[in-house]
């Protein structure tokens, strides 16, 4: 029978359909995918380009997406207690415009402090975007398909991902405007993602309206309300145990992740080329080498965005949750040692890391809301990926530097080891971080990642 209690605390007096819950999923993960996503990948495929065109180092390439993971940490928290605060119908629109301007300010100029203006301004809004999406999924289907939803709204969301990296090849006119013997351009593909955030903003616009009506028609939406009970700053930073085992997780995952994707092209590329025997190149093998290493690196977003879907399902018929991660962190941890080791073709580790990487937000992100009150969400939400944001801002300026330090590169792929190593040992903490949890889990301190399904709860 559908009533009020059926959403806690909101007031619902009539449920929304489940096609309306589902329209509001779509438009927020939209959103979240061409203004937070594609924009953020949009450089990983310009780093040699970067490099030729503008003078950039591999370190001043690193510092792009660091200064958005900067921008991100000091500006987080924040935007989690205002999330928590004024409600997600106001808070998207707002930080996918942000997104948008960070695009543009990237776009304008390639001059290095301009374009690192730019990612810090992404930063500012396109993390806070995740953070409101999230808590937008979290309110909307807890009780209900949670970790599905989770795992269509990264699908949706990785898509962007996809399309990013295979940017060389679907809009190579756009990075090559003048033919395989002509300059590349830097800027075109950074309109691209001009582009990506205008959508986004158009996307937030009509995720406000759902709200409203949804407001309007059943007295109540689930996700505008505010937090009845102001707390100090302090206790809204207290959380269990379980929760900051999930945020290690999170940070080890994410920090072996992402960064690696921000010089991933660079090297598949020098790794085709070497395998080929090509230490001397034309101008025509590397723009080949590089759609193809373009296509191996979409891999990671591709496998996982068919995995992610179906984890969430599992998830939510069996449980388990904790032991679904521990299983993806040990997935993970050999993976990059595959790939500077032997000669495999780059399809299997990155595979495996598409797999490990499904169940981040098809496992763990929808556990935070079966360990955090709901009116904290924002808050919880929002540190977790501020710390995330922590291992982004470290991971991407030492991997550059040792990138530049060894030498990395066509002929010297071996100066590629020391970084593969790094983000192996993140993912051997990642393993300990899930077992603590597991551990927990099945304890009395339980708060039933291992037992709690569609079912039952």
């Amino acid at each position: 029978m559908t009533s009020a209690t059926s959403i806690a605390g909101s007031g619902l007096q009539q449920e929304p359909s489940a096609l309306y819950r589902w329209t509001v999923l779509l438009f927020v993960s939209l959103t979240m995918g061409c203004g937070t996503y594609y924009i953020y990948d949009s450089i990983n495929p310009l780093e040699r380009i970067f490099i030729q065109e503008l003078g950039f180092s591999a370190t001043t390439f690193g510092m792009l997406n660091s200064a958005y993971a900067a921008s991100a940490i000091l500006t987080l928290l924040l935007g989690g207690i205002v999330i928590d605060r004024i409600g997600t119908q106001r808070a998207i629109p707002f930080f996918a415009f942000i997104c948008c301007l960070g695009a543009t300010l990237t776009a304008a100029s390639g001059h290095p402090a301009t374009m690192i203006a730019g990612r810090a301004l992404l930063g500012l809004g396109g993390e806070s975007l995740v953070v409101a999406a999230t808590t937008v999924i979290a309110k909307w289907f807890k009780g209900k398909e949670l970790s599905f939803a989770f795992g269509i709204k990264v699908t949706i969301a990785r898509l962007a991902s996809v399309a990013s990296d295979n940017s060389p090849g679907w809009a190579n006119k756009v990075f090559y405007p003048h033919g395989a013997t002509g300059e590349p351009s830097w800027q075109g593909p950074l309109l691209l993602a001009v582009g990506a955030g205008l959508i986004a903003t158009v996307c937030s616009g009509v995720y406000w309206a759902l709200e409203k009506r949804a407001a309007g028609r059943n007295g109540h939406s689930p996700v505008v309300s505010k937090a009845k009970h102001k707390t100090s700053f302090r206790q809204s930073l207290k959380f269990n145990p379980s929760y900051w085992y999930v945020v290690g997780i999170c940070l080890t995952f994410y920090s072996a992740i992402f960064p690696f994707r921000t010089f991933a092209i660079d090297f598949f590329t020098n790794r085709i080329l070497e395998s080929e025997g090509a230490l001397a190149t034309t101008e025509a093998m590397h723009i080949l080498a590089h759609q193809q290493a373009g296509r191996f690196a979409s891999l990671l977003p591709l496998s996982a965005m068919i995995a992610t879907p179906l984890l969430g399902l599992l998830a939510d018929k069996v449980g388990k949750r904790a032991t679904l991660m521990m299983i993806a962190a040990l997935i993970l941890m050999p993976a990059y040692l595959l790939m500077g080791y032997t000669n495999v073709s780059l399809f299997v580790p990155l595979c495996m890391m598409g797999i490990a990487f499904a169940v981040i937000p098809a496992v763990m992100w929808a556990s935070v809301a079966y360990l955090v009150d709901p009116s904290r969400l924002g808050t919880a939400f929002a540190l977790m990926t501020l710390i995330e944001q922590l291992g982004f801002f470290a991971l991407n300026l030492l991997i550059g530097s040792s990138n530049d330090h060894q030498h990395a590169g066509l002929g010297n792929m071996q100066g590629y080891l020391p970084g593969l190593w790094i983000f192996s040992a993140l993912a051997l903490a990642g393993v300990i971080f899930t077992v603590l949890l597991r551990i927990r889990e099945n304890g009395p301190h339980s708060h039933g990642l291992e037992t709690i399904t569609v079912k039952n709860s």
